[in-house]
């Protein structure tokens, strides 16, 4: 048989297999736990779709026909195969693959460990210095994305938290000397180092009649922190970044009337992982919970 005629489905294999190993349609259908009825109609259908007979019936018994046999009996390895692999994929507790960028932010600790408790499922962080941290690529099924997602990405999004920004610029450089605090407005006199792949500030964020220049890009943290160490300009990013990323010859200065960096929770539109739904409710909950 060159392919699968139309219409041929499990239950329709599982019902005849059923019948074949009986030979009578009450025990059968006691069996599978469905009506005679039912069963008799799924084997009929069977038959329809094959363009053969498989079973002979009388009012007293039922025999297999030569095709029947031969179905049966390469038919019963393979299901008793596939449940096996089956049985053998439920077995494995479920994992969920959380991807981020720069860092995990720490509420995230709390919500994996709540989701873990909830699910059973487990948990494995994927860290990828990409867009959506890698999201549509596969390398992750619920990513943690900070700052705007990208126009027109395939994702569903949920807010999780929002971040300070902080500044970060080069010790001992003229931009911002000795200062502590700075009002967001006199950035926008300072040339400014932007993470075009992973980054949460750039230019468009002040008004159009007074912005900041574009020093130079970076297509990674690790790029962005030497490219502010080496005096090119001044880097914002979210303050638990900044905290985490230290650097020798850097220095953090806060922010006052700055706009927060809001930290998202995305999953694709299609083919979500089957937990991805269960991460971003309990994500809602906690939430709610810390808005409480």
């Amino acid at each position: 048989m060159d392919h699968v005629p139309s219409g041929v489905e499990l239950r329709h294999l599982r019902g005849f297999l059923a019948v074949a190993d009986e030979l009578n349609f009450t025990h059968a259908a006691a069996v599978l736990r469905v009506g005679q009825p039912a069963l008799t109609r799924t084997v009929r259908a069977l038959e329809d779709a094959l363009g053969t007979r498989l079973l002979e019936r009388t009012t007293r018994r039922v025999a297999l026909t030569e095709a029947g046999a031969r179905l049966r009996d390469e038919l019963a390895p393979l299901l008793s195969r596939l449940d096996g692999a089956l049985r053998t994929a439920g077995s494995e507790p479920p994992l969920l693959r959380l991807g981020f960028t720069s860092l995990l932010p720490q509420a995230c600790a709390e919500l994996v460990h709540a989701f873990k408790a909830a699910t059973g499922a487990g948990v494995r962080l994927v860290r990828r210095d990409e867009p959506l941290a890698g999201l549509l690529s596969g390398a992750c099924d619920v990513a943690v994305v900070r700052g705007d997602v990208p126009s027109g990405a395939a994702v569903r999004t949920r807010v999780l938290l929002r971040e300070p920004r902080v500044a970060v610029v080069a010790r001992g450089a003229a931009e911002l000397a000795g200062r502590r605090v700075v009002d967001w407005a006199e950035l926008a006199d300072v040339p400014l180092v932007v993470n075009t792949v992973t980054g949460t500030t750039s230019p468009d964020l002040w008004p159009p009649e007074r912005r900041p220049r574009l020093a130079c890009t970076a297509d990674n943290l690790d790029e962005w922190l030497e490219a502010v160490a080496a005096g090119h300009g001044v880097g914002i990013a979210p303050e638990p970044v900044a905290l985490r990323h230290t650097h020798p010859a850097l220095r953090r200065v806060r922010l006052k009337n700055a706009p927060p960096v809001t930290v998202h929770l995305a999953v694709p539109t299609r083919d979500a992982h089957p937990l991805a739904e269960r991460y971003l409710n309990q994500a809602r909950q906690f939430s709610d919970a810390s808005s409480g």
